[in-house]
């Protein structure tokens, strides 16, 4: 997926039972999903489509190291520099929930929140 920073790049389901968002989203949504490597991840990470196309991933966190990653949707905004903006949320009086972290397959993320409490997903994709 191609995007320019500022724009969405991605959504992606945390969660501590894949299997059962796997069999809800396939029944609301229509889903296919299979299961691909990431990296050290015990667990596979589950790529959703639709009509052959994807549109969401559910990754398991019930391995998390950090206590703080909450079950849910996280949605990845694309930014030039990850690492930079995690130091400007702390400035800004945010939290990083999960460092930057490089994924093979899709560039280097982190989780955020800001300073109200609310979770955002940053990504510097490989490809942008």
């Amino acid at each position: 997926m191609k995007t320019q920073p500022g724009e969405i790049h991605w959504c992606e389901l945390m969660t501590r039972d894949p299997k059962a968002a796997e069999s809800y989203f396939a029944a609301v949504a229509g889903w296919q999903s299979r299961a691909i490597a990431m990296g050290e991840q015990t667990s596979p990470y589950l790529l959703c489509e639709a009509n052959g196309h994807p549109v969401a991933g559910i990754m398991d966190i019930s391995d998390a190291e950090n206590d703080d990653l909450d079950a849910g949707w996280t949605t990845f905004v694309h930014v030039e520099d990850v690492d930079r903006v995690c130091a400007r949320t702390i400035e800004l009086g945010g939290h990083v929930v999960r460092k930057p972290t490089d994924i093979d397959l899709a560039g280097r993320v982190a989780v955020v929140t800001d300073p109200t409490g609310a979770r955002i997903g940053l990504i510097t994709p490989n490809d942008g």
